[in-house]
């Protein structure tokens, strides 16, 4: 076999394989695209639906659903939470609420740096029974990348309810918390209702990207095949 030929083999080999490798990943990203689509009209149909009563438990197919639950606070157990927002940095007040037979951590809503301080914000830490209204989204353990939550410091970046539970001495009923709706607080403070809802949807556009790589790779194996490139036999570079 010529130098020219075994040239070509290699072509033709390292074309079909790119050809397979980017086809399947075009592939991958068209069903990753149905996912996202399925995912966002659920949620949705949760945003839109009538609230519920949370439930026991809660699964992924949970998140965002709309619910709604009586209580009572329990202000001397809340814990601060980081958070970056549409309104700068601050704190997510996370509050456990006292339902009946049951614990369930709600997010309160935002602050800012200069309300930390419950003193400063007297008006909203509302005594006696309340309705609490908002989504119920799942736990968020450990902290945000490259900062885990430090309870020993009191250091929160995500909103575990386990881990926030075990530190205030309260027995959360499931690992999820309330996202408080913007029905407004005395006082101004905490503000609810900034729950983002957005998901993050380019799978057509890396499925493109896949496919048009992929036929780059077809049309690099038939001119492979065909050695249309490549130099005449008399042509001295082999």
């Amino acid at each position: 076999m010529t130098g020219r030929r075994r040239k070509r083999r290699y072509l033709l080999l390292l074309c079909l394989s790119g050809f397979a490798l980017f086809a399947s990943l075009g592939t991958w990203q068209v069903e990753r695209r149905a996912w996202k689509l399925d995912l966002i009209a659920r949620v949705d149909a949760r945003l839109n639906a009538a609230p519920v009563a949370p439930p026991a438990r809660a699964s992924k197919a949970d998140e965002y659903r709309r619910v709604k639950v009586s209580g009572q606070f329990l202000h001397s157990k809340e814990t601060l939470v980081d958070a970056l927002t549409e309104r700068g940095a601050g704190s997510w007040v996370m509050t456990p609420l006292q339902a009946d037979d049951r614990v369930i951590l709600v997010n309160r809503g935002f602050v800012p740096p200069d309300r930390r301080d419950p003193s400063t914000r007297q008006a909203g830490q509302v005594s006696g029974p309340v309705v609490v209204s908002g989504l119920l989204r799942l736990t968020e353990p450990g902290g945000r990348f490259l900062r885990p939550n430090v309870p020993a410091q009191d250091r929160w970046y995500s909103r575990d309810v386990e881990a926030i539970g075990r530190s205030r001495g309260v027995k959360a009923s499931a690992p999820y918390f309330i996202d408080a709706d913007a029905s407004p607080n005395p006082g101004g403070f905490p503000i609810g209702g900034m729950t983002v809802v957005r998901f993050r949807n380019m799978h057509l556009a890396y499925a493109l990207t896949w496919f048009a790589l992929a036929a780059m790779c077809l049309a690099g194996a038939f001119l492979a095949k065909g050695g249309k490139w490549m130099p005449d036999e008399d042509s001295n570079l082999d």
